[in-house]
């Protein structure tokens, strides 16, 4: 999972994807060769199986919620929800690869501290990337 915080007037969650390769492709699809860090690193989490988990479908987001910039509608989603406490996990799926998902923590919630964090290990993105 690809942990970065997210804060929306105020709001702040832990962002993760459901793999490294999602998690890789949501942080390429905000840099180019030259914006990209030299340094980066992967971080694991585990959550156990009964943490409490809201999905958000397709037929719950805007026709537009793929577009750059995102529309304002998807941020208040992710407020609502933070702000209700209901569950521990907001699952989304990705503007990137819609079939896969990335995952909201809210700090906020009384189970986050379940969440076993790894360690970080290096990452980095293949040069090929960057060729033209």
């Amino acid at each position: 999972m690809f942990g970065g915080r997210w804060n929306h007037r105020g709001t702040r969650v832990v962002y993760t994807s459901s793999s490294l390769s999602l998690a890789a492709l949501e942080t390429l699809a905000h840099f180019d060769e030259e914006e990209a860090p030299d340094t980066l690193v992967a971080i694991p989490a585990d959550m156990p199986d009964d943490v409490p988990i809201t999905r958000i479908k397709f037929s719950e987001l805007a026709s537009n919620w793929r577009t750059t910039p995102p529309p304002e509608s998807l941020a208040e989603i992710g407020t609502r929800w933070t702000v209700a406490r209901h569950s521990l996990v907001l699952a989304v799926p990705s503007a990137i690869i819609p079939e896969d998902l990335n995952y909201l923590l809210n700090p906020l919630h009384a189970q986050f501290k379940r969440i076993r964090v790894g360690r970080p290990k290096p990452f980095s993105f293949d040069p090929r990337l960057w060729k033209p």
